[in-house]
């Protein structure tokens, strides 16, 4: 089915409101959005060169990781829902669209994105979004059991991993950065080599 849209405008669109999947899927409006429980979060700008090379990076290490194997990875633009009441658009308050994410369950994929939790996010961290990343984004991954939510910081070159303990809290890894080896017992065999990620930043 096409999906319909229109060009929202005041009275019918404003950011203090509160908004479900069904409501995101009408706006057509030119500046990329997020749902984070109903509130409406404007997207940084266009990805800097930095972010866009260590995405690229980071994508094609996942990528030569996953030949062969069941799990999938998925860049941004890439709407993952996150549920609560029910998979119903009406329902769902949540939408980000992360950096990248790794799926490892096929019945969470449909045409529109992923619905639930990925297995692995990682977020690129812009100039004028750290707060939502490290604030908004860690509160909804944590709460809907995304089992590892990295974050890498291009202008610091650090890259730090929360991994979800039997308890559902995250427990963050020591800060990793150029020489250290990235490693995940998700993906069996992946291994990143940080100072690759960062030449040249």
């Amino acid at each position: 089915m096409e999906r319909q849209t229109h060009i929202v405008t005041e009275p019918d669109f404003n950011y203090e409101g509160t908004y479900t999947y069904a409501d995101y899927l009408q706006w057509t409006i030119e500046e990329r959005l997020e749902l984070i429980k109903g509130k409406i979060f404007r997207m940084s700008p266009g990805p800097n060169r930095a972010h866009q090379t260590i995405s690229q990076r980071v994508n094609m290490r996942l990528l030569l990781s996953l030949q062969g194997k069941h799990c999938q990875v998925y860049t941004a633009p890439f709407d993952v829902r996150f549920t609560k009441k029910s998979k119903a658009d009406k329902d769902i308050t949540t939408v980000l669209q992360p950096d990248l994410c790794v799926v490892c369950d096929p019945s969470r994929l449909d045409d529109r994105g992923c619905i639930g939790a990925p297995d692995i996010v990682v977020e690129i961290l812009s100039p004028g979004n750290n707060e939502k990343e490290l604030r908004n984004k860690y509160e909804v991954y944590e709460e809907h059991g995304v089992k590892e939510y990295w974050i890498i910081h291009p202008d610091e070159k650090t890259f730090l991993r929360y991994t979800l303990d039997a308890s559902g809290k995250y427990q963050p890894s020591r800060l990793m950065t150029s020489g250290d080896i990235v490693t995940t017992p998700i993906i069996p065999g992946f291994s990143m080599d940080l100072a690759e990620v960062f030449d040249e930043m």
